[in-house]
């Protein structure tokens, strides 16, 4: 992994881990970078956080310093700017976030002309350069001198996108969205309304400071109580910039990333859509998926966690659905990345195609009690490699058997170890990752359970 930039883009404490200097830094090299024959073309999306206009500015300024033409999509999805990227000629895209983290972090998200997250070989460029390793780069001067250009025109094109994918109108039912406070404050009602439901929507308030507040796919009991107090049939809930979408069924229950790629895989399989009948998850999906896509007849293969790497296998070996228990579902023939929008359209067309609620078509899936725990250590290598951790996590795994699993990783986008037990009972889960945890802590690797 990169030193700064993670699965998910170098992100941090705004002006702490992720400093204004920075944003500069990486727009000078993008712009050097992508205009050495031509002059470069970017574009920039952000989330609702109070830096992210800091950051905005900053990459601006890198960028025609170094000779780049901008293109401001101002507040907009992730998914946005992996579309206008890929569709529009654009050298890059940049999307400023912290996606699913609180408002103080922000991120800086890179992707290329395809829409992809930016190949590992530009990204070790840019931390050499941010390290000093590369010296500095020249500036242009007059009529060289990059540009900065209202692009919301952009935005509206996506949105006009996201409407073309919709098979069926949503007149006469009643949905309801949670925006996180962030990027789809706008745009998740445009899009329900163009196509006809009566939309009942929260976390639409953004002011800088309440991004995933309470709310949002992080947060899902104010869409709990928004379905069930309105009798709504469906709601959605989106993280702060919109590459998630989880959902809550007629019943108020809260609806997983696992039962949407198994509600979806189903009915493209149906429907002679699901090429390769193959799913991509991440370790980090549950057991009752597994089995349910089993007994539908369908495929899956498993990687690492993090959505970048369920993309890769799904590119390498032509999958058309995969996706992360956390609700990043990627739907390749409509996008290069998670899209929860895109997630929230397919998901009512599978259910209007069946004339049945979500609580039926989830019956299938019987999820496992999962306790997950996020852990601050002082070092997270060494944590891992602890003899004392070690040993606890190999007794967690015999105790549970066939019956359960673990799992001990680190981050990718945070300064932590995630503490993952899987088991028949919410007991013993629980036992079992205060177990690990204990062991941490005994052997001095604990800083604090998050």
């Amino acid at each position: 992994m990169s030193k700064y930039f993670g699965t998910d883009g170098f992100r941090g404490e705004a002006n702490k881990a992720l400093t204004v200097d920075h944003a500069i830094r990486i727009g000078r090299f993008i712009g050097w970078y992508y205009g050495k024959e031509h002059r470069a073309k970017v574009v920039i999306g952000k989330d609702t956080r109070r830096s992210s206009y800091m950051y905005e500015c900053a990459l601006a300024a890198g960028l025609t310093a170094s000779g780049a033409d901008v293109y401001l999509l101002h507040v907009t999805t992730t998914p946005s700017v992996s579309y206008i990227a890929r569709t529009e000629d654009f050298d890059c895209g940049i999307m400023i976030s912290a996606s699913h983290n609180p408002y103080y972090d922000n991120g800086i998200k890179l992707i290329n002309s395809l829409g992809e997250k930016m190949e590992e070989s530009v990204l070790l460029m840019i931390e050499a350069y941010l390290d000093g390793e590369l010296g500095e780069l020249p500036y242009t001067a007059g009529a060289d001198i990059g540009r900065t250009e209202d692009y919301s025109a952009g935005r509206n094109r996506y949105i006009g996108y996201l409407i073309s994918l919709s098979r069926y109108a949503y007149k006469g039912m009643k949905i309801g969205l949670d925006c996180a406070n962030g990027s789809t404050w706008m745009i998740a009602k445009n899009v329900f309304d163009a196509l006809g439901a009566d939309t009942y929507v929260i976390g639409n308030r953004p002011n800088g400071v309440n991004i995933n507040v309470d709310c949002g796919s992080t947060n899902m009991r104010a869409l709990q109580a928004l379905v069930m107090e309105n009798g709504l049939d469906a709601g959605f809930a989106f993280d702060g910039d919109a590459d998630r979408c989880l959902a809550v069924d007629e019943k108020g229950r809260c609806v997983s990333g696992d039962e949407i790629m198994y509600m979806c895989a189903r009915y493209m399989k149906e429907q002679g859509e699901l090429e390769t009948n193959t799913v991509v998850t991440t370790v980090m999906s549950n057991f009752g998926l597994y089995q349910a896509l089993d007994k539908a007849g369908i495929r899956y293969e498993k990687t690492a966690v993090g959505d970048k790497y369920v993309w890769e296998n799904m590119r390498a070996n032509g999958h058309v659905i995969g996706g992360e228990q956390s609700g990043h579902i990627i739907f390749s023939k409509f996008a290069n990345t998670g899209d929860g929008l895109i997630t929230a359209i397919k998901l009512m067309e599978v259910m209007i195609e069946a004339k049945s609620t979500l609580s039926k078509l989830t019956e299938p899936v019987t999820i496992y009690p999962q306790v997950l725990k996020n852990v601050a250590v002082i070092d997270k290598d060494a944590a891992l490699t602890d003899g004392a951790v070690r040993r606890a996590v190999q007794a967690a795994e015999r105790s549970l058997g066939e019956r359960g699993r673990v799992l001990l990783r680190k981050s990718g986008t945070e300064p932590l170890l995630r503490v993952m037990v899987e088991a028949p009972t919410h007991k013993e889960c629980e036992q079992n990752v205060d177990a690990i945890i204990e062991a941490m802590g005994v052997s001095g690797h604990l800083a604090e359970v998050i």
